[in-house]
């Protein structure tokens, strides 16, 4: 036992306070297990809800997590890095290699592609400037790295402009859809992104497999051509405990 917390005098939060301690000193590094319930009310003197309420707030800050059957561990962060602009400048599009190999090194494992043709929520059908008929082709995925699901994504493009190529397909072919975009006339040159962070929806936790506590980032980009036409937006989520995102600057216009 470390910090101020005394036997037999302490509450959940001190409890807590404690482990934190441990954790933020690396006397809890990552992957490490955690005392339990039966371990902490033992060594501090308390009753397992009282435990069970002081991992309950490590878990909720996402410090800790439980693995079922196994007990529970100080959460591991080994990010991807997730550098925008060197993912969607032209050089990297232009190679044939997948806009993701900028942050793994590796094409991720895409599971459950769909494709459809819908009508587009109202926010969607505004930025691409459709009218209230129009539909837009929808693609969803699921990208998993190291077997372990780190984004949901959800791609909007205009059928009228997509129609009749690999973009209505489940592959989409070498480059992926930027490159499609390009031989159909319409390339991508200037992208918007805009983020935020919020808790996860139910299904959402569950696509990801987020442990309890973990929120999401979700990033929506739209993609334009020279002419400023909007060709695409993706809606993206990531697992905010997989990533990091760096922005690069220069002071110049």
């Amino acid at each position: 036992m470390t910090g101020n917390a005394q036997p037999g005098r302490v509450g959940y939060r001190d409890i807590a306070n404690d482990l934190r301690q441990q954790i933020d000193s690396g006397e809890l590094p990552p992957g490490s297990k955690v005392p339990g319930e039966n371990d902490l009310t033992s060594q501090y003197g308390v009753e397992q809800p009282t435990a069970r309420r002081a991992l309950d707030v490590l878990k909720n800050e996402g410090l800790i997590v439980a693995k079922r059957g196994s007990g529970t561990f100080v959460r591991e962060f080994k990010p991807i890095r997730r550098v925008s602009p060197d993912r969607l400048k032209a050089t990297s599009r232009g190679s044939g290699q997948p806009i993701w190999s900028t942050d793994v090194g590796t094409r991720p494992r895409t599971e459950d592609v769909t494709v459809d043709v819908e009508l587009p929520p109202a926010p969607i059908a505004e930025v691409l400037k459709l009218d209230d008929s129009a539909r837009v082709v929808i693609r969803r995925r699921r990208y998993v790295v190291d077997d372990k699901p780190v984004q949901l994504a959800t791609s909007y493009y205009p059928e009228a402009l997509v129609a009749g190529s690999a973009i209505t397909e489940i592959n989409t072919g070498k480059g992926g859809a930027y490159a499609r975009l390009k031989e159909l006339g319409h390339e991508p040159t200037r992208f918007r992104e805009e983020l935020r962070t919020r808790m996860p929806r139910d299904a959402e936790r569950q696509a990801l497999d987020l442990a309890q506590g973990t929120p999401v980032i979700l990033i929506v980009r739209t993609a334009y051509t020279a002419d400023d036409q909007p060709v695409e937006v993706s809606e993206m989520v990531l697992d905010s405990a997989a990533y990091v995102l760096e922005y690069k600057f220069t002071s110049h216009d």
